[in-house]
């Protein structure tokens, strides 16, 4: 998987995706310390156990380098900043029944926003699966050669993950 860098001067509005989404109930707000147990016992069963151990990493900063969709006190989705590398998206993650509502968009930028605010002009999205949806959500471009990467030789259980 590569990486790819995105242009943080100029990302997308979100602000009515975000105010449709709340009429449907969902929330999007950093989760504080009470919750991180529930958050990443969540994303462990729902996604990776990598991932969850980086929504732990995410605790560790206040405020927390994650940002959660909630929808009647339940998580639906989460994106992380910041948790494996310094200027370094995700991992991010929405249930499958809760895809192709913008939750995943709103998430995404959102913790590109908090990146910005951190005085960071550009990011990158580390290991990268859709790369057309990134390309087309923030206009990210693939790093060329970043195949090598922090995430290979990864630690394993037995058996593989």
């Amino acid at each position: 998987m590569q990486n790819m860098l995105v242009r943080l001067i100029d990302l997308p509005d979100i602000e009515k995706q975000k105010s449709d989404l709340l009429e449907q109930g969902i929330i999007f707000r950093h989760p504080i310390a009470p919750e991180k147990s529930i958050l990443t016992d969540w994303v462990k069963a729902n996604f990776s156990d990598y991932w969850a151990s980086e929504v732990e990493v995410s605790f560790s900063f206040q405020p927390v380098h994650c940002i959660v969709a909630q929808q009647d006190k339940q998580p639906i989705g989460f994106a992380c900043y910041e948790t494996t590398s310094k200027n370094f998206f995700g991992p991010t993650g929405v249930l499958e029944t809760k895809r192709g509502l913008g939750v995943g968009k709103v998430l995404l930028v959102m913790a590109l926003q908090a990146l910005k605010n951190k005085g960071y002009a550009y990011a990158i999205i580390g290991g990268v699966g859709p790369v057309e949806y990134y390309q087309k959500a923030v206009g990210a471009t693939i790093i060329e050669g970043s195949e090598n990467s922090i995430y290979n030789d990864l630690l394993k259980k037995n058996g593989g993950q």
